[in-house]
């Protein structure tokens, strides 16, 4: 009898910018799109067989309220499929601006920082989080569409943040504190550090003008302005507790997730 192969890698591979919408995306197309596509061709084609034995063979029902069923069911799918489309296109732009931040900080690694890509928390994924000597970051990026002409301006004021004149949802600036409490929540229980973590949000490809100071709670950013913000920040973690730190957070995140 032989013996049964395994894996010759000793640990999981930690997680990649996105995977988490990447994961949802490829839900998608297994799923959904998979069953809004094949049911209805699987109803008009049997409608047709219908049609063409009745054609043939008088005896037999008359096919009209099966067409009938037919058509409404692809009617319906067709209407389903646009808004998966649509779903699709929205998950897919968030996850190319993951990635796109992600190689953007990639780049701190010659500098001795700690990158980690999509943590899953509790019902929630924290996109990037950067370990070093000036402290933790919880990144949270937001991808959003830019106008093919015109301003691409967001400002960040004490009325939140405003895209172009148009005000996102205003829950951006507590979620990225929700994040920040869990992940401070993690690192004490993980490595019985009390360490305060800095939220960040960040969005690609925009300009971001500002009518608050660096200290605010929460940066709001263009990517690469992120790596000067951090290096214009004072030490807060020693060498040892920045590798006890990285070391905990990624034996948890290869232990806690199968993918």
């Amino acid at each position: 009898m032989k013996n049964p192969n395994k894996s010759p890698l000793k640990a999981r591979p930690l997680r990649i910018p996105g995977q988490s919408l990447d994961d949802e995306m490829q839900k998608i197309l297994d799923e959904e799109l998979s069953s809004y596509l094949l049911f209805p061709i699987l109803l008009i084609v049997f409608s047709v067989c219908d049609w063409l034995l009745w054609y043939q063979v008088v005896k037999l029902p008359n096919p009209f309220l099966f067409s009938v069923v037919a058509i409404g069911a692809s009617v319906y799918s067709f209407f389903r499929l646009i808004k998966i489309r649509k779903r699709y296109r929205a998950l897919k732009l968030g996850r190319d601006g993951e990635r796109a931040v992600g190689q953007t900080l990639e780049a701190l690694r010659r500098k001795g920082y700690r990158i980690f890509h999509d943590l899953i928390g509790e019902s929630f994924n924290l996109d990037h989080v950067i370990v070093s000597e000036h402290g933790v970051f919880s990144i949270e990026t937001k991808t959003y569409s830019k106008p093919t002409k015109g301003g691409c301006r967001i400002i960040y004021s004490e009325d939140g943040i405003s895209i172009n004149g148009f005000k996102p949802d205003q829950k951006i600036i507590i979620q990225v504190l929700a994040q920040k409490n869990w992940l401070e929540k993690q690192i004490a229980t993980i490595t019985g550090l009390k360490v305060s973590v800095k939220p960040v949000v960040v969005f690609p490809g925009w300009y971001i003008e500002h009518h608050r100071n660096n200290e605010d709670e929460v940066w709001v950013l263009e990517p690469k302005a992120l790596p000067t913000y951090i290096e214009n920040s004072r030490n807060r973690l020693s060498e040892d507790n920045v590798r006890l730190i990285s070391n905990h957070l990624s034996r948890y995140i290869r232990t806690t997730y199968d993918k």
